[in-house]
């Protein structure tokens, strides 16, 4: 128990401890390494912790708050008496069995919650007329009052009043809003349609969409000017190839005419150098004198 003592102080010296919790640390009995240094213990708990005797047990004068529940102890309680400010003991499952082990409680003036639940002192004929007589101060006995009226856990209520004070002073330290927090209000503000606000997941996939749609027309827009430039490139090598086509047919043509005269002139030629005329000769004249008669027809 000692060593469990020192790890629960937390550096601290004993004069500096307030709350010590000792629950299921096993002892020879008795409770070791408590002493009277711990003179500003006011929350105590021992439950589960082995002990049979409170013999030993250090005077704590502000000591409020002991739990002693789940041990092995019986006999006197005397070494209590010098706990003045206890006001909440628990001494259930206990083995503390006649009245008179209880009679030093009545020693505490501002006892006013005790618990001995399930302990065999509580099968005593009029136990509870009893403990209340005996203890003068006292308002709950095993968790009700002297009229039967269940009791509130006063532990239970000042955790709540510390709660709603803490609440109270963070509203007071914090009652000044910072301009960042009202500008990221409005920018939230402005990111809700219709009383939706849009899911930051959501609102991720769709600028990544839009960005896809985006690079998609513009990928769209490329092809279709390249398919204009395409067009345009085959309408100028069809142009080129029909020029080409349009001045093979001049050269063959002129190539055309060119023989016929040349044909004409070797026909002359041959009538001069012969003497006489060929038989191409002849025909031409023939030809030539059935125009005339039909000329003077």
């Amino acid at each position: 128990m000692l060593k469990r003592i020192q790890l629960e102080c937390r550096g601290k010296s004993p004069e500096e401890v307030n709350d010590l919790n000792l629950d299921n640390c096993r002892c020879t009995g008795e409770p070791e390494g408590l002493t009277n240094e711990f003179k500003a213990l006011s929350r105590l708990s021992m439950v589960k912790a082995g002990l049979t005797t409170l013999k030993g047990f250090p005077d704590l004068p502000n000591l409020e708050r002991l739990d002693l529940s789940d041990n092995r102890i019986s006999g006197t309680l005397s070494c209590l008496k010098g706990c003045t400010s206890l006001t909440h003991l628990n001494l259930s499952d206990n083995k503390i069995k006649t009245l008179d082990a209880l009679e030093t409680l009545g020693e505490l003036p501002n006892l006013t919650n005790l618990d001995l639940t399930n302990c065999d002192v509580t099968k005593v004929p009029q136990y509870r007329e009893e403990v209340f007589g005996l203890v003068s101060n006292l308002q709950f006995l095993d968790g009700y009052d002297a009229n039967g009226q269940e009791a509130i856990d006063s532990e239970d209520d000042e955790a709540d009043e510390e709660e709603e004070n803490g609440q109270e002073e963070n509203n007071v330290d914090g009652s000044e809003e910072d301009p960042d927090d009202e500008e990221e209000e409005e920018d939230d503000e402005d990111d809700v349609d219709d009383g939706h606000q849009l899911n930051p997941e959501v609102a991720g996939t769709v600028a990544a969409n839009s960005n896809l749609n985006q690079t998609e027309d513009d990928d769209d827009d490329e092809d279709d000017n390249s398919d204009v430039d395409s067009d345009e490139e085959e309408e100028y090598d069809l142009a080129y190839i029909d020029g080409d086509d349009i001045q093979d047919d001049d050269e063959d043509d002129d190539d055309y005419e060119g023989g016929v005269e040349q044909e004409d002139e070797d026909i002359d030629e041959e009538d001069e150098d012969g003497g006489g005329e060929s038989p191409r000769g002849v025909k031409r004249k023939h030809q030539e004198e059935e125009g005339d008669e039909g000329g003077d027809a």
